[in-house]
């Protein structure tokens, strides 16, 4: 069957794919050496936390194959793909579920951030909600996510090398450049995800950054001034 190019992912959802990379990256960097890093970390955090909440918006809004009405697996299409059985085009039913697992950990892991703290300088930005011990029973769990996460992200790569390697479907360049060359011949260009969506979904990832960074709290009092003598 003759192959043919489709325009398969749009420029948000790469985007967010390589930007979410690189900051994760950074975030793992910054937090495992501490001290004065740990500014960063928490912002790196923040960017983190607002692009998870972009995808989840464009999840819904945007173009055909990032939607996940459109990868979501059910039981019957999960059993019909480890069978050999299944055909189609994105994310197959096992990898949509790695990417779920994925993003789901990750948001935790942020939202953890926002009340976490090291019992010296650093502390989230919404560590004065809760108490000091459910502040530290979450920072205990930000700590042990982080294998969990590097785990995740090592089977990903893997996953991603052995079907390009070995299956011969190259995952790696329609995430680069958006096209696939698929042998489908019902197989469609994405349509959706036009700019009205692109403006919510960026609306609403600046929201989340803009309450998770302490937005609604009410703002500190002002520092009394020293007494002069």
């Amino acid at each position: 069957m003759q192959q043919h190019s489709i325009h398969l992912w749009d420029l948000p959802t790469r985007l967010f794919h390589w930007l979410l990379a690189a900051l994760v990256a950074a975030a793992f960097l910054t937090g495992l050496s501490g001290g004065n890093w740990m500014v960063w970390h928490g912002r790196l955090g923040l960017l983190i936390l607002g692009l998870l909440t972009f995808r989840l918006v464009w999840g819904l809004v945007g173009s055909t194959y990032a939607r996940f009405s459109q990868f979501v697996p059910g039981p019957r299409t999960l059993l019909n793909y480890l069978r050999g059985g299944w055909q189609g085009i994105g994310h197959n039913p096992l990898g949509a579920l790695s990417v779920l697992v994925l993003l789901g950990i990750l948001l935790l892991q942020t939202l953890s951030g926002l009340f976490a703290n090291d019992d010296i300088a650093f502390s989230g930005p919404l560590q004065d909600l809760v108490t000091k011990r459910t502040s530290d029973w979450l920072t205990g769990l930000h700590h042990q996510a982080i294998w969990v996460i590097g785990t995740l992200i090592t089977l990903h790569v893997a996953a991603v090398l052995f079907h390009t390697h070995v299956h011969k479907d190259d995952l790696i360049t329609p995430m680069v450049t958006g096209i696939k060359q698929v042998k489908a011949p019902g197989a469609r260009d994405a349509t959706g995800g036009g700019w009205l969506a692109l403006i919510t979904a960026l609306a609403m990832a600046t929201l989340a950054i803009w309450i998770a960074a302490g937005g609604l709290l009410p703002p500190l009092p002002p520092i009394a001034p020293s007494p002069t003598w």
